[in-house]
């Protein structure tokens, strides 16, 4: 990847912020925050208390090794009160952070097909990564329950006898 800070495709975003009500992005850029609050790398997200500026937030951290210190961050944050939603990449199930952070959230929703992100505002070719979106809620502890999401961010139902 030419880029670690790929902006979330509006319609995805669109469709989880319905149903949460972001009130800040905690990793962003001027030119790719999703909300009107937002943490630039200036300020480093990681170093501030998310929970007095937000009782909703939507992170999708940038795609590198520090990604572990964004999800141990956010379950943090969520036993302060307040729930966050993070969109990363599925091949990390092996990793000490998935199994430390994200089995204690409260839903993983798996992503069928690949998002098509966008930087600088053009849209790039399809993800080469899967993605989930892991949900914190409020003192959540885990194990999280798990569903599948379409590509603009929409619970796909299962069929009848499934």
């Amino acid at each position: 990847m030419a880029s670690i800070e790929w902006e979330t495709p509006k319609d995805f975003f669109d469709e989880l912020n319905r149903e949460f009500h972001f009130t800040l992005d905690p990793c962003a850029s001027k030119e790719n925050a999703k909300c009107k609050q937002y943490v630039t790398k200036l300020f480093n997200g990681l170093s501030i208390p998310w929970s007095i500026y937000s009782d909703s937030i939507f992170v999708n951290p940038p795609y590198d090794r520090d990604i572990g210190k964004w999800l141990k961050k956010a379950l943090e944050e969520s036993q302060r009160g307040i729930t966050i939603v993070c969109l990363i990449q599925a091949r990390s199930s092996d990793t000490k952070w998935w199994h430390n952070y994200v089995m204690k959230a409260n839903e993983i929703r798996y992503v069928k097909e690949r998002l098509q992100f966008t930087i600088n505002g053009k849209k790039g070719s399809r993800s080469s990564i899967s993605s989930v979106v892991v949900i914190f809620t409020p003192y959540c502890k885990g194990p999280p329950k798990t569903c599948s999401i379409n590509t603009m961010g929409q619970k796909i139902k299962k069929a009848s006898g499934e």
